[in-house]
């Protein structure tokens, strides 16, 4: 959603790997290691974590849908004090699963 693939292609060699590991597993079915819900925005929103160099990286998607795992947000942590995540990732997350929840419905 949004510019969810172009962010996180400009992300870490290392850091696109294993979100595309962990967004593949999540495609299949499975839970990747390390996800963690986000119940604040839906049931079925989850978030990968990784950390490289000393940033910490995260990737926000949504498999509770019918037409696939919707990437809903990537983005790198800029926030240094406490682990709440910023008020404008919350605001792109939030608005990106109304329009992926919207374009779900859609019929093809």
């Amino acid at each position: 959603m949004g510019r969810s693939r172009s962010d996180l292609s400009e992300l870490p060699r290392e850091v696109r790997h294993a979100f595309g590991y962990g967004l593949w597993q999540a495609q299949l079915g499975d839970t990747p290691d390390g996800t963690t819900a986000l119940p604040q925005f839906a049931s079925g929103v989850f978030e990968l974590r990784e950390n490289f160099e000393g940033d910490a990286y995260r990737s926000v998607f949504a498999v509770k849908l019918k037409k696939g795992v919707y990437v809903l947000h990537v983005f790198k942590k800029k926030s240094k004090s406490g682990r709440a995540m910023p008020r404008e990732d919350i605001n792109v997350i939030r608005e990106r699963l109304i329009r992926a929840q919207a374009l779900d419905k859609e019929k093809i």
